[in-house]
């Protein structure tokens, strides 16, 4: 597989990111509420990052290590996030991360994607399970996956260092086969 796909849902278009999206990530993904509760988002988010992340997704998508998407509004089209999946392909799993820009929060908008991502991610890259965390004071997004069929797994209490502070990961995932049953029942 070269080519990354799209994915569409009711309300967002998913695709790969391009250059001209760094300004926009920059901007959203720069804002202190976004970098304080993710672990790998900067702060100050400076000039050329976003260019060099971008950079990195179409060579690790290739080696099917990884798989991103801007999160766009599908009218008019404006990047709102950014979600993906941190492939282990030796045990079919994957991690889960996302963001969505502060203007877009409190919409839907990241379960919407979640959905999509998830979909994607068992019926077309084979995965058999896909986890996601959170940090423990960030639990809007431990509503997102839940919204999403996830179940809480355990707690990992000072598992990470987020500037300077030691923060509990909460962990949440599902399996290929509760995920289709759910869907069954939808």
């Amino acid at each position: 597989m070269n080519e990354q796909p799209g994915l569409e849902t009711e309300r967002l278009i998913l695709r790969p990111f391009e250059v001209s999206d760094a300004g926009d990530i920059q901007r959203l993904a720069g804002e202190w509420e976004i970098a304080d509760t993710t672990l790998n988002i900067p702060h100050p988010y400076e000039d050329g990052m976003a260019e060099e992340w971008i950079a990195t997704h179409k060579p690790s998508f290739e080696e099917g290590n990884l798989c991103n998407f801007a999160v766009t509004l599908r009218d008019p089209g404006d990047l709102i996030g950014a979600i993906g999946l941190v492939i282990t392909r030796r045990f079919d799993h994957a991690e889960l991360g996302y963001w969505i820009g502060k203007p877009y929060w409190n919409k839907g908008f990241c379960t919407e994607a979640g959905r999509a991502v998830i979909e994607y991610g068992f019926t077309h890259l084979d995965l058999y399970r896909i986890h996601a965390s959170y940090m423990a004071r960030n639990p809007a997004s431990g509503r997102v996956m839940r919204n999403l069929g996830m179940s809480r797994e355990g707690v990992l209490p000072g598992h990470l260092k987020r500037w300077d502070k030691y923060e509990d990961l909460i962990l949440f995932g599902i399996l290929k086969t509760d995920w289709e049953q759910d869907s069954k029942q939808a």
